[in-house]
């Protein structure tokens, strides 16, 4: 037999031990695993969704909050701002883009949007299928909303009161009709109903035409002009308007650095495991090379080189972290993906399938502990003196 047969079939002699120490190292590798791609994509979706967007105006309240609800639409908006006052700062030259967002209702959880052309520009968003809206109740929806519910061009509905699935009842009366489907974006939008603002302001009996005073919106997204607007603008919003001036950017770092501190802690954890996983492998095998060292001694015998039970040993180490490693790995996604099944919020849905180059750092890692694990076993193997060992039976 070659040395990975005879390595094999001493494993599986201790079956169990076997088990137990290709569990402890799967774990270890799949709560990093877990940690490593999840905060990756959690990262890339704060990034990609506020990309653009250098402020965020609404209802004075909790920064964070206007952000989650405005960018992420995972969170409760803080209120609504008046129309006129949001129209009056969006000429303030100082601003390049303002993108008005009215929220309110609901369809299975997916948010409808007023909004404008302005935000199609600022996302990129192209159609597949049908067109945009042109009149009060038509919408589009996104790729994954259409996918979920099994929407298409030509549907109607009736939207929820409320931001979530089931807050309350149904609107009654006029329906949406749905006249396009976007591309796929990759980001919150493929989980949104768009439509024009005074379709929102109609289904809630204010007059897109009159009523003036009562017009309101939630917030507006803003890109600067200049990097002077920077500085200026957030400080004029927070100082002479009864508005709020939140920036992505600040807001999201501390959101992920409030997630970090979870984070680091299971990663602590799991190296802790990965750790203790090293240990029962030396353990493991130091003991079974106490109860092979006779056996070892007729191979050597029998012709086998030095090198050649160096080379078995390291190889035991080698498929029990190996074959941990890979099953933590599997472990880690197959983990994820349930959790974005069971997500309520399908804005932030994270997936399992997901995969970064970091993972392959894992691998290698799985490999160094079977080499460590493995070396000092392997080397009291190699430099046995091969008489005393006979001699002891």
């Amino acid at each position: 037999m070659n040395p990975f047969q005879i390595s094999w079939k001493s494993l599986l002699y201790n079956k169990w031990t076997f088990v137990l120490n290709v569990l402890l190292v799967a774990f270890g590798t799949g709560i990093l695993t877990l940690l490593l791609i999840g905060t990756t994509q959690i990262g890339d979706k704060l990034r990609g969704n506020a990309k653009g967007i250098d402020l965020v105006v609404g209802a004075k309240g909790s920064p964070l909050q206007v952000i989650l609800s405005s960018i992420y639409f995972i969170d409760f908006p803080t209120g609504n701002i008046a129309m006129s006052e949001a129209q009056q700062l969006a000429k303030n030259p100082m601003v390049k883009r303002a993108v008005p967002l009215a929220l309110g209702d609901n369809y299975f959880g997916c948010r409808i949007v007023g909004t404008d052309s302005s935000f199609i520009n600022l996302y990129h968003l192209k159609i597949a299928n049908g067109k945009f809206w042109e009149k009060d109740f038509e919408v589009v929806i996104g790729s994954e909303m259409a996918k979920n519910r099994n929407l298409k061009v030509g549907d109607t509905f009736h939207g929820s009161h409320g931001l979530t699935a089931g807050e309350e009842g149904a609107h009654e009366g006029r329906p949406y009709v749905i006249t396009g489907i976007l591309a796929p974006a990759g980001n919150t939008t493929d989980n949104l109903i768009l439509t024009n603002i005074s379709t929102i302001w109609n289904i809630h009996g204010i007059d897109s035409e009159g009523q003036n005073d009562k017009r309101e919106i939630t917030s507006l997204l803003i890109q600067y002009k200049s990097r002077m607007a920077m500085i200026i603008l957030p400080m004029i919003v927070n100082k002479t308007t009864s508005m709020q001036a939140a920036s992505p950017a600040k807001e999201s770092a501390r959101l992920f650095s409030l997630i970090g501190v979870g984070v680091e802690t299971m990663q602590w954890f799991a190296l802790s495991l990965m750790f203790i996983a090293g240990i029962s492998v030396f353990v493991s095998l130091y003991n079974s090379l106490k109860e092979r060292m006779y056996d070892l001694a007729i191979m050597r015998v029998m012709g086998a080189s030095q090198f050649r039970i160096f080379l078995i040993i390291m190889i035991e180490g080698l498929i029990l972290t190996s074959i941990g490693s890979i099953a933590g790995i599997i472990i880690g996604h197959f983990t994820l993906e349930l959790i974005g099944h069971f997500q309520e919020s399908s804005q932030a849905r994270l997936t399992g399938f997901y995969f970064v180059t970091e993972e392959f750092y894992l691998l290698t890692g799985g490999f160094l502990i079977g080499i460590l694990a493995s070396a000092l076993p392997a080397f009291k193997a190699y430099s046995t003196d091969i008489s005393k060992t006979l001699s002891k039976g």
